[in-house]
């Protein structure tokens, strides 16, 4: 899947884990593709168990993805009560006037090829300034079929949907997403100039 993935065009890959367990592993892999693999968090605020989302990433500073399933509005708010400064809310679906709360925090939003079932997005996507705006796959699920399995080289695909909503060329979202990507990910700018 990795080398695949290079071969169809993507340069790196965030790679999120939502449970301590698993992110051994996930190190174990950037380890092996240091250049390519990228760990990062992935966090449900809303489901804390005591241990917040601050407290874990910045303990081991890591970059947070957050996933805000039907609590935007909280999740934002939540995210700001802890001083939180940098997230991406991966897969954002909640409405736009929260999503706006979120952008002046200076939060990213990131959208899934499965993006284009959704009618109710696109006021969303339009709303969203694009620098503040990220691409994601969030393989192997939310691919553009349910029955398939989703694979990171579908990355175009939300690419395609955001520059036709936006009336914007795919290379410009391309490009616009790619460096909001850097300025979140700081530390995936290192590894991919070593």
């Amino acid at each position: 899947m990795l080398e695949r993935s290079r071969k169809e065009g993507v340069r790196a890959l965030v790679s999120v884990t939502e449970h301590c367990g698993e992110f051994e592993r996930l190190l174990r892999l950037s380890e092996s593709y240091p250049d390519f693999v990228m760990p990062c968090f992935g966090v449900h605020p809303i489901q804390n168990n005591g241990d917040g989302p601050r407290s874990v990433t910045m303990k081991f500073d890591f970059d947070r993805n957050v996933h805000s399933r039907s609590a935007g509005r909280q999740t934002i708010a939540f995210l700001k009560e802890q001083g939180i400064e940098k997230a991406l809310l991966h897969n954002f679906a909640g409405r736009p006037s929260a999503a706006l709360e979120g952008v002046k925090a200076g939060y990213f939003f990131s959208f899934p090829p499965a993006v284009t079932k959704n009618n109710q997005r696109e006021k969303l996507i339009r709303q969203i300034p694009m620098e503040n705006i990220c691409l994601e796959t969030d393989s192997p699920a939310l691919g553009p079929n349910r029955e398939e399995r989703n694979v990171p080289w579908n990355i175009q695909i939300p690419c395609e949907y955001i520059a036709r909503v936006k009336s914007l060329s795919p290379e410009t979202v391309c490009e616009a997403t790619a460096q909001n990507a850097l300025r979140l990910f700081y530390k995936m700018n290192y590894k991919l100039n070593k």
